[in-house]
């Protein structure tokens, strides 16, 4: 391993379970790794066992959070190398969109919209002092995908979805690399509830890849945005989806 001081940082949000906590194990490998959790300290505990990463409780919905965290990266690490937005709640309860609440619509936005936007700009400030820097938003199929019972996830991740495309035209004249990844169904406890029915039909023909996606296959594309394999790439969209993506006829 390099020297620590040389070895590159990397902020990973909503870390401690599902499609982040792959993405952080896949890092660590390379990189010294910031990881946030917002209630489950128990797993983030086990994440830093296994990884070393350093570990932040952050509600990315809570600008003072947000502050706090940039600040505890700047002073424990000193740089900031890569940003992978990935903490996101769904709703507490599937609802047709004629029955959802305000109350679920805003939760989403704080935290699946609003959050990473504002953590955005104050990472790109200080990327920007830096000169260099990538920046990863993790979106979604429902970015495009109309759920009706679940309006306001797709709502959210559909606003990330332009974020990216904002923050990347902004970024990119400077050397700093913006892009967002689309997983499909990916095997996570967000889907825990719904496994069996997407699996039954995956079986029946849903993805042109015969398999739910696991969160390995999100973290490989992260790795090879850190490994500047895409750095012609500004505001590329990397579909980790099975294919859903295709059209066919």
């Amino acid at each position: 391993m390099e020297n620590e001081s040389h070895q590159p940082v990397a902020l990973v949000t909503g870390a401690s379970r599902g499609i982040g906590r792959a993405i952080a194990v896949e890092l660590a490998r390379t990189h010294r790794v910031v990881a946030t959790y917002r209630g489950r300290r128990d797993c983030a505990e086990s994440l830093r066992a296994e990884t070393g990463a350093e570990i932040v409780q952050c509600d990315i919905a809570s600008a003072a959070d947000r502050e706090a965290l940039i600040g505890f990266t700047r002073e424990r690490m000193g740089r900031l190398d890569l940003l992978v937005n990935n903490a996101g709640i769904a709703p507490a309860e599937r609802r047709d969109i004629l029955e959802a609440s305000q109350e679920s619509f805003d939760a989403l936005i704080a935290t699946n919209l609003k959050g990473p936007y504002f953590l955005t700009q104050l990472a790109a400030r200080w990327m920007l002092e830096q000169g260099a820097g990538r920046i990863v938003f993790v979106t979604s199929i429902s970015a495009y995908t109309a759920s009706l019972n679940r309006g306001e996830y797709c709502v959210s991740k559909a606003g990330l979805s332009m974020a990216v495309a904002l923050y990347a035209a902004r970024l990119a004249p400077h050397g700093i690399g913006v892009f967002e990844i689309r997983p499909g169904i990916v095997r996570t406890d967000m889907i825990a509830k719904v496994e069996k029915a997407y699996e039954e039909r995956i079986a029946a023909g849903l993805l042109p890849q015969r398999r739910m996606g696991e969160g390995t296959d999100v973290a490989r594309a992260v790795r090879a945005i850190a490994d500047g394999l895409l750095d012609y790439c500004a505001g590329q969209v990397l579909d980790v989806d099975g294919g859903f993506h295709l059209r066919t006829l």
